[in-house]
């Protein structure tokens, strides 16, 4: 592979969040583009000055030869295409969820073991400012052990389940055609980096549809997900119900403390530690604990990050990828990793169409 990584891209909608921090990297170009809208593939290709361009995920890797490959397509091409690139021996950098059926789950598990390339999943949320310092505090023991923690994604997407033309996206199928939590990875993300243990069996219970009864999904879905330990994890999915987003809502408990995030636009994290706060009934804001716990990588960030989306959790996610690809780290979110965050999901569609019924959620390290 030599000192600089050549990238390919597929699905350049989303691949516009990526764009900016592969070419900031001294260490990466971007080789090729694939798209199934030929004028699409044009725009993304004058911009970029990229001229291998393709509308066939498969030839574009034979072709273009990529080193790594960005699988930021709709969510049920995310398997297929990650390990036709794993058989080829393409590092592979996908978007979220990892898959979206068991027997998809398992063979992408399956091919990860069999292949040389690096594997990771695209989670970026963890990576966001407050999420990571929160990780900070919690390794530093502000919160003691911690036994609770809830997400949200509270995302109203009508406007996207259809064309301008009026007809079905791939997310009127694949995110609000299926009953359950069919996006849960950016809420269980920075949970499960802060209880640090996985989901071993959930609960998964549902609203009814009010908002728009078409759909399959029903208008909020909770999954419920308690550990080997004990520890209990809640997260809340809505991408139907008639509000504004409120997409990174989280909260934690511990025997030292708890964290609230902030609710809506322009209000204040708040932190509640015995070890810190004198007054039982007073919240701290986070801001306080930065000179303390804020990560390093946030002190002094580059322009990318602080314009990337998400947070700053495109920029970082393309960074800690790299560092796998070169291999300085292991990835972030590898194989596993992105399980933990996808099964709870997959295993809910079966717990709320019997009634919230608790199930075991598979444990891909045993596969």
């Amino acid at each position: 592979m030599g000192n600089e990584i050549r990238v390919a891209f597929a699905g350049v909608h989303r691949a516009n969040a990526y764009f900016r921090s592969f070419r900031a990297h001294p260490d990466t170009r971007i080789v090729a583009l694939c798209d199934l809208s030929e004028v699409t593939l044009a725009e993304a290709g004058r911009a970029l000055g990229v001229t291998q361009q393709y509308t066939v995920f498969e030839q574009m890797l034979d072709e273009a030869r990529p080193d790594a490959v960005v699988v930021s397509t709709p969510m049920q091409f995310h398997v297929p295409q990650s390990i036709a690139a794993l058989q080829r021996g393409i590092h592979v950098l996908s978007e979220v969820p990892a898959a979206v059926s068991l027997d998809e789950a398992r063979w992408l598990v399956q091919e990860c073991t069999r292949s040389s390339a690096v594997y990771m999943m695209g989670e970026n949320f963890p990576y966001m400012k407050p999420n990571m310092m929160v990780r900070a505090m919690v390794e530093a023991g502000v919160f003691g052990e911690v036994y609770y923690a809830e997400g949200e994604y509270i995302h109203e997407l009508s406007v996207l389940h259809h064309t301008a033309e009026g007809r079905p996206t791939w997310r009127y199928y694949w995110q609000v055609g299926v009953n359950g939590c069919t996006y849960p990875t950016h809420s269980l993300g920075p949970c499960l980096q802060w209880i640090r243990e996985r989901p071993a069996r959930i609960s998964c219970v549902g609203t009814g549809r009010w908002s728009d009864p078409e759909h399959a999904m029903e208008d909020t879905v909770l999954l419920l997900g308690k550990t080997a330990t004990d520890k209990l994890i809640r997260i809340r999915v809505d991408m139907l119900s008639k509000r504004p987003h409120a997409m990174d809502n989280y909260a934690l408990q511990g025997t030292k403390g708890a964290y609230e995030s902030a609710r809506r636009e322009g209000e204040g994290h708040w932190v509640w530690s015995a070890d810190y706060c004198d007054d039982p009934n007073t919240w701290m804001p986070l801001e306080a604990f930065e000179d303390e716990f804020l990560p390093e990588v946030w002190r002094d960030p580059p322009r990318e990050a602080r314009e990337a989306g998400h947070g700053g959790g495109d920029y970082f996610v393309v960074m800690d990828f790299v560092d796998a690809v070169k291999g300085v780290k292991p990835p972030v979110t590898g194989i596993h990793e992105a399980m933990d965050m996808t099964l709870p999901g997959l295993v809910s569609q079966e717990s709320i169409r019997r009634g919230g019924e608790w199930l075991d959620v598979p444990d891909s390290r045993n596969w």
